[in-house]
């Protein structure tokens, strides 16, 4: 299983330890911050993808570090001591992807992370398109072609991602367009002229395409059953990214037992 991520701000150094403990049992990768000082520093060095924050810390308000973390496309839980409705829309509208309030079972607080994790998960762009014989490596930006390297210019890439995006739907020229280069384009005439540069690196007889057809009066799709389906030990698809969650198994069970911040 992949580690994913979680830094846990909280002042209490007994809660902050015992939720690192169950956390690093259940699989996760933790970093402990005492206050916000710490807290600051440790985020930008280990850009963690699930914040669990402590609404007062005894360095400043846990409520305004949450508005500040909101902006850095991170998901947060809130624990906190107060437990009224109020309290509760504040933190939430702060930023707070979950609000949980002191004292907690430890079974609800593995759960709701848990959950969260798995909504971070489906928040991520895949790694990858693997459509059989064309792969499409997002990260790196590169298309392998039945096996080979296939050497593309930015516009193009943009342009056979998008089509292998629609899963062989046709798409107009001006859906093309607003999809593969929003702000830089206004001729949708100009995605005629990337087609047949694409026709040429990866059709076998570009006069006759099969890969990348023209739909009559609509625009072009990718023929995706003209593709073979990949076969063991491809590369891709050995880079593609799993989803990350700790399994059951991992799980430590734990009693229900109420926690409280202990202050």
């Amino acid at each position: 299983m992949g580690a994913f991520c979680i830094q846990i701000i909280e002042g209490n150094p007994h809660l902050r330890s015992l939720l690192g403990w169950h956390l690093q049992q259940a699989g996760y990768t933790v970093y402990q911050s005492a206050d916000l000082h710490q807290a600051r520093d440790v985020f930008h060095h280990r850009q963690p993808s699930l914040i669990i924050l402590d609404s007062e810390l005894p360095d400043g308000d846990g409520i305004e570090f949450c508005r500040w973390l909101r902006q850095q496309q991170t998901l947060i839980l809130m624990l906190s001591a107060r437990n009224t409705e109020a309290d509760i829309v504040e933190g939430l509208r702060a930023g707070a992807d979950d609000y949980l309030t002191k004292p907690f079972g430890m079974q609800e607080f593995l759960a709701r992370v848990e959950a969260l994790t798995r909504r971070r998960v489906a928040m991520l762009p895949p790694a990858a398109l693997d459509c059989g014989d064309l792969q499409i490596d997002l990260v790196h930006r590169r298309v392998r072609f039945k096996g080979d390297l296939i050497e593309l210019t930015p516009q193009e890439f943009s342009l056979l991602y998008v089509l292998a995006q629609a899963g062989g739907m046709p798409l107009s020229r001006s859906e093309l367009l607003q999809r593969a280069w929003p702000d830089e384009i206004d001729n949708p005439r100009t995605v005629d002229t990337h087609i047949l540069s694409l026709r040429k690196k990866v059709e076998t007889d570009p006069r006759q395409p099969n890969l990348i057809q023209t739909v009559r009066n609509v625009g072009y799709r990718l023929n995706l059953e003209s593709l073979t389906p990949k076969t063991p030990g491809n590369d891709f698809a050995a880079n593609r990214r799993q989803p990350i969650s700790p399994s059951h198994s991992q799980r430590l069970a734990v009693s229900d037992r109420g926690l409280s911040n202990g202050r």
